[in-house]
């Protein structure tokens, strides 16, 4: 048996990188799992899922929006029988914007959806997991939520909210059963840092992505997908209201260049 054999989870985020990785490692270990994101391409990681052997569904919308999030809540129970797992993986990078030129719009859209749309996947899940004595939240932060250097301003602002959220929220339901932790990433080549990778290998210095960590390399969506996986199984059934940084050991220090002697 898989470890998430006979349980449903929902993955937001789910149309690329690490939410589809996620979807496709979840159902192998045995889960039912609902895809979730606003890009059509949602559609093509359940059938990748269900090609594999695996049981999934998509669904479209705007993982910050409270409607929709209860809209993917009610499916996962309606289409699977349950709700066991819900990682809340959905997020936007905002670009690196000059602080002179960030306005509150800017701010408010990347706090929106990956903020407020964590904070609304632990609401409404919690509102089903609670009365089943169990279950488990997962959110993505990101190393550029523990210190500076890893995103913008607003990004990063975003992510370090999603660790306290998974440290306030796992006191807030003391006593429920449920848990919540957060898998914070370091340099990971998905959708969202497309940009970085292939200016790194226009330019044929791609060698030196993740120099910064002791690994000095950077991670792939597969890494952070077995992180949640540990959260969403028994086996981490001890751990709760904590981000686990997956980042090559790069949140350990300030780093600098390192030059050999």
């Amino acid at each position: 048996m898989g470890r998430l054999e006979g349980r449903t989870a929902v993955i937001t985020g789910a149309a690329s990188g690490i939410g589809r990785a996620a979807s496709l490692l979840f159902a192998k270990e045995g889960a039912s799992v609902l895809c979730v994101d606003r890009a059509e391409a949602v559609a093509d990681t359940a059938s990748a899922v269900q090609a594999a052997g695996g049981r999934a569904a998509a669904l479209t919308g705007d993982a910050g929006d409270e409607a929709f999030v209860q809209a993917y809540i009610a499916r996962a129970q309606s289409e699977f029988g349950s709700l066991d797992v819900v990682w809340a993986n959905a997020g936007i990078s905002g670009g690196w914007v000059p602080y002179p030129e960030q306005d509150a719009a800017h701010w408010a859209e990347i706090l929106r959806v990956n903020l407020i749309g964590a904070f609304l996947a632990v609401k409404h899940a919690s509102a089903v997991m609670i009365p089943n004595g169990r279950g488990s939240i997962i959110m993505t932060a990101s190393v550029a939520g523990i210190r500076s250097g890893a995103g913008g301003s607003p990004y990063s602002a975003s992510k370090a909210g999603v660790i306290s959220l998974a440290q306030t929220a796992a006191n807030e339901f003391y006593g429920t059963g449920v848990r919540i932790n957060a898998v914070a990433p370091g340099l990971i080549e998905t959708g969202m840092t497309r940009p970085i990778f292939e200016g790194a290998r226009a330019r044929g210095n791609e060698h030196k992505i993740g120099q910064l960590n002791p690994l000095t390399r950077y991670g792939v969506p597969d890494e952070i997908a077995y992180a949640g996986l540990f959260l969403a199984s028994d086996e981490s059934s001890y751990v709760n209201g904590q981000v686990i940084a997956v980042d090559g050991g790069l949140s350990t220090s300030h780093p600098v260049v390192r030059r050999r002697a």
